[in-house]
């Protein structure tokens, strides 16, 4: 009587851990819709011949993108891993990994490998303009990446990381990258004049890397570039930096809809003209806040003077003597004698001992962009009072 009884208990167990591994399994078809609906609201599809699913693991066979404007690209298949469906019917992807690419044209192979996404979150309604309806991923690798020619590696980079993090009260994100290790030969440049110049530069094996980092506030809408660096061995660091305001949720679904809308008129050169209305529309929301651009030298200077002599039968001293003397004279055809003054001294100081270059705007309060393009238009010269423009060398 207690064995059956026993036996009951198991059968009626097992039926209904049977039922709930039923209840609870992914949907794959839904997943797939949810993801095409999310890539959509960014102008393209995602198809795919096939589904497997292994606990929170789904594998998308022969998956293939296609952008609204252009042709389909096969991609393969993609693995997610770690799916978890949302309460709202959304879904998060601990990491999607792509199959490396091999592809060979024209006597050109370039190669990636190890190419993931991870922390991807899939909205259940997305097309909107609030946080929920994004499709969002906190970061994004590759392994090593090269280009070959003619049997040559001519371009390769070690890796690339993104990384996008919320912050805890959702007011915005934080974000950084970097792809690392990066090099170019340059030395089997054909045309005999690039190659003359770029063995005078000693550009022939270039080295560096590339980072980035910023911050996007959302109901403002400010996004703030602290740092695009282009850092590369024995020739300078180039660090671009930028802040604008008025870059909402709300602003980039309309963006999405102008040129979702152009892309479905038939009459080209018509959508190119009501895009071209739309987007000067809204650019009426955004304000300037600041801009940098920095270079510090790490010789590159001193090569691209003697090589600039060199094509004019002089000097390097007497190239950056004569670049010293033709800066005012240029300047004083833009009518902006403050910033003359400030322009020239630096570049005389740079000229002198090069080491560093920054060009900076910092207005006192932001500037609509429908007013820089007003000074732009009808008086140029205040641009660089407008916006607070400052120039300064070796600091």
């Amino acid at each position: 009587m207690n064995f059956s009884r026993t036996t009951r208990l198991m059968l009626t167990g097992a039926a209904f851990f049977s039922l709930a591994g039923s209840a609870f399994a992914l949907d794959g078809a839904d997943l797939l819709k949810k993801l095409n609906a999310a890539y959509a609201a960014q102008g393209g599809t995602i198809s795919a011949d096939g589904i497997d699913i292994s606990g929170t693991t789904v594998t998308l066979k022969n998956v293939s993108v296609k952008p609204t404007a252009g042709e389909s690209l096969p991609i393969g298949e993609v693995t997610l891993s770690g799916v978890e469906e949302d309460e709202d019917g959304g879904y998060y992807i601990e990491e999607a990994a792509f199959p490396d690419i091999n592809k060979t044209q024209d006597g050109v192979t370039v190669t990636a490998q190890e190419l993931t996404l991870g922390g991807i979150s899939v909205p259940s309604t997305p097309g909107g303009d609030t946080l929920d309806t994004m499709m969002l991923y906190e970061t994004a690798h590759t392994g090593p990446l090269k280009v070959v020619k003619d049997g040559a590696e001519v371009f390769s980079v070690l890796e690339s990381d993104m990384n996008l993090t919320l912050r805890e009260d959702e007011s915005g994100f934080d974000f950084d990258g970097a792809f690392k290790s990066m090099k170019a030969d340059l030395s089997k440049a054909e045309d005999a004049q690039s190659k003359d110049a770029i063995e005078k530069l000693a550009l022939q094996h270039v080295q560096g890397d590339i980072t980035m980092k910023g911050a996007w506030e959302l109901a403002p809408g400010t996004i703030d570039v602290s740092e695009i660096a282009f850092d590369f061995t024995n020739i300078g660091k180039l660090n671009l930096g930028f802040k604008i305001s008025g870059y909402t949720m709300a602003f980039m679904k309309s963006m999405q809809d102008a040129m979702k809308e152009s892309e479905a008129n038939a009459n080209k050169e018509q959508s190119q003209q009501a895009l071209g209305l739309a987007m000067l529309g809204l650019m009426q929301q955004l304000s300037f806040e600041g801009a940098k651009v920095r270079f510090d030298d790490a010789s590159i200077t001193k090569r691209a003077l003697d090589y600039a002599g060199s094509q004019q039968n002089m000097s390097g001293k007497q190239m950056a003597d004569s670049l010293k003397a033709m800066t005012p004279i240029m300047l004083a055809q833009l009518n902006i004698p403050e910033l003359q003054n400030a322009v020239s001294a630096a570049v005389n100081t740079f000229l002198d001992d090069p080491k560093s270059l920054t060009v900076s705007a910092a207005p006192e309060k932001p500037v609509p962009f429908p007013t820089i393009v007003g000074a732009a238009m009808g008086a140029p010269n205040t641009l660089p009072q407008v916006l607070g423009v400052k120039v300064s060398a070796n600091d």
